[in-house]
């Protein structure tokens, strides 16, 4: 009976190390910061750009440092295939929800299936309309902040802002002797955030109607003639822009791409119409990505606004303060710089993207 006690034992011992720790072990262990492993569902709006693909890297490398279980869904530029992938995170009841909205808008009713689950979302680089990323009324339950835990990206109308003063500050200099300076615009997916809030920070900093797709400034010497998307890619970039250089080549001074991948694709048209990109067109982009360098230090890109995309760590870390109860910022907002012909050369040996 004592031998038959002792193997009994030893049968309960197992079977607990299975259920409890060794299971988890067997799964990969804890994430860092829990006592278990955490499940994410991910949605992530496609591969259109450098950026994008850094991004993605990113948020791949960082679940594989936090030990998080990452369920990756590409949705191809597409907002019903992101509706379809968090509906399926719901059924598996993930942990924490991480999405970038294609467009701002029509995404109240999958967040609230997302609350109603008890499964809280984090918006990443890109926002919903109607969302000022601030503490919302709790109690208010048509506030679009009350439909997602928390942001964690850049500040898009500041990135149009600071693209503005760059010109303002220097293609004076670069092409004088102008009374006016006549700027086309590549903006990007119509509908998103980072589209309309580059699109109104350029604008307010030249003193133009923030819904107006060209006008003058405010001080007379910059006008938008041309505005267009380029949907945020390198061959929409350069479709547009032979467009724009058939119809008005030899007026534009200035090109102002919502990304570098658009304005990369767009030195291609200009340099085909027999114009020289960075001497004869001024080109300013938005993100800092690798490519961005390499024009700017070959001198057919003159500048570019860093947005980065290297949030992989900021999103683990915030989905774990979320699932420990512990407080975070409605917005994280990243740290970036600015670059142009200057300083590229010295910055790009250490650029991550």
């Amino acid at each position: 009976m004592k031998k038959l006690l002792a193997v009994l034992l030893a049968l309960t011992v197992v079977s607990a190390a299975f259920a409890g720790g060794g299971g988890q072990q067997s799964s990969g262990g804890v994430t860092k910061g829990m006592d278990r492993k955490i499940v994410m569902g991910y949605s992530q709006i496609g591969a259109e750009s450098e950026w994008r693909t850094a991004c993605t890297n990113s948020v791949q490398a960082a679940a594989k440092e936090w030990n998080i279980d990452l369920r990756f869904s590409d949705a191809q530029q597409k907002q019903e295939n992101q509706l379809q992938a968090i509906r399926t995170f719901i059924r598996q009841k993930v942990d924490i929800i991480a999405f970038t909205p294609v467009v701002e808008t029509g995404w109240e009713a999958i967040l609230k299936e997302c609350l109603d689950a008890g499964i809280p979302t984090i918006c990443v680089d890109r926002s919903i309309q109607g969302s000022d990323r601030k503490a919302p009324n709790p109690n208010d339950k048509n506030d679009p902040d009350n439909w997602f835990t928390a942001f964690i990206g850049s500040d898009m109308e500041q990135e149009g802002n600071r693209a503005a003063k760059w010109m303002i500050a220097n293609v004076p200099k670069l092409l004088p002797g102008k009374s006016v300076y006549k700027i086309a615009e590549l903006q990007g997916t119509v509908g998103s955030s980072a589209m309309t809030g580059r699109f109104k920070g350029f604008r307010d900093t030249l003193g133009i109607p923030a819904a107006s797709a060209t006008g003058t400034g405010s001080d007379g010497k910059f006008q938008i003639i041309l505005s267009q998307t380029g949907d945020f890619t390198r061959a929409q970039g350069k479709q547009v822009m032979e467009a724009f250089m058939k119809s008005n080549g030899k007026e534009i001074d200035v090109l102002f791409a919502h990304n570098d991948d658009m304005g990369i694709g767009a030195i291609q048209a200009i340099q085909e119409a027999g114009r020289v990109p960075g001497k004869d067109i001024i080109i300013i982009g938005i993100d800092a990505v690798k490519g961005a360098f390499e024009a700017m230090i070959a001198g057919t890109m003159n500048a570019s606004i860093e947005c980065s995309p290297l949030l992989g760590p900021q999103v683990m870390e915030t989905a774990v303060k979320i699932l420990n109860k512990q407080p975070v910022e409605k917005w994280v907002v990243s740290n970036e710089s600015d670059f142009d012909q200057t300083n590229a050369a010295a910055v790009f040996p250490s650029r991550q993207y």
